[in-house]
């Protein structure tokens, strides 16, 4: 069977057993002068469990994303000073699979006092593999793992994690039980309608195939009834070969698909050199894994602006 793999970047064990125990032994000196009196901090992996964090958190809380703005998720390497703010954090979210770095210290120093996404979610299997996949950028072999982590790309999914996570916050910080469950609620609500809006409007299409840049889109095309073809698949910035590149092309031409989708964060390159050899175009498909600098979108409004781009391409009523 076919596994994920992300790039193994992160510090050695040893590594982040020393980072956590040099966080408990200088204790405060590790805040932040800027977290407000009273927050509670909320440490989250990369951007969509970060927005799930700030949605149902609010007022309440202080979060901080170990992914920095126009940064790929997949790449991230923990600094000691970020596994310290781990240890330190009174919470963690993430999404087992996609960054070894932040699973290894949220076993290490959170693990009581974290929330795994996926755990609260029916998972897929993991996406294709490709030619290329076996090794990472550098050529560094990937980590396995046993299934497809990008859940936050089904709306549905998203609005059971952040009932779970308002249940969890709740927990973790009783007095502002009612706050975090009614926040909770209301960000399940808006995704749900969200989830509507994608089940209507994709549910008369002459085409169901998606070619994407990589095999980020498996949740939303299992949810809404596509099928997804990877140019790339489990590493965004892998590179096929040229018999990938012509079976491709194959694929492509079979389908009968008009768009090869691109993405944020990951060079066009590989998917624009498909585009002209299938003669088709390019649109972007934003796998929503991060934000770029400066972007003024949030998860909703680009899931919404990725609605927008399936229609057409798909040849939807």
């Amino acid at each position: 069977m076919p596994h994920y793999s992300a790039p193994r970047r992160a510090l050695p064990a040893a590594a982040l057993a020393l980072a956590g125990l040099a966080a408990a032994l200088t204790g405060c000196a590790n805040a932040d002068a800027d977290i407000p009196p009273g927050k509670t901090v909320v440490v989250a992996s990369f951007y969509p469990v970060a927005w799930l964090a700030e949605q149902v958190g609010g007022d309440d809380v202080f979060v901080r994303t170990l992914t920095e703005p126009g940064a790929e998720p997949h790449d991230l390497e923990l600094t000691a000073r970020q596994v310290a703010n781990v240890a330190d954090a009174d919470y963690a979210v993430y999404v087992r699979g996609v960054q070894p770095a932040v699973d290894d210290a949220v076993r290490l120093h959170a693990k009581s006092r974290s929330l795994d996404a996926a755990s609260v979610v029916r998972t897929l299997a993991p996406p294709e593999e490709t030619e290329g996949d076996e090794e990472a950028h550098d050529g560094v072999r990937h980590e396995e793992a046993d299934y497809d982590p990008h859940i936050w790309l089904d709306p549905s999914r998203m609005a059971g994690i952040a009932t779970a996570l308002g249940d969890r916050l709740a927990a973790a910080d009783p007095g502002h039980a009612p706050g975090y469950r009614q926040r909770a609620g209301a960000t399940a609500a808006r995704l749900t309608a969200l989830d509507r809006e994608f089940r209507v409007g994709l549910a008369a299409c002459k085409r169901r195939d998606i070619v994407t840049a990589h095999g980020a889109f498996g949740y939303l095309a299992d949810r809404y009834g596509l099928h997804q073809i990877p140019v790339a698949g489990v590493d965004p910035a892998s590179e096929p070969s040229p018999k990938r590149m012509a079976d491709l092309t194959r694929r492509v031409s079979s389908a009968g698909a008009t768009t090869i989708f691109t993405e944020t964060l990951v060079s066009p390159k590989v998917a624009r050199s498909l585009a002209r050899e299938a003669g088709v175009r390019t649109a972007v498909l934003d796998p929503v894994e991060g934000i770029e600098d400066g972007s003024s979108g949030d998860y909703m409004t680009i899931m919404a602006e990725n609605l927008r781009t399936l229609r057409p391409a798909l040849e939807c009523s």
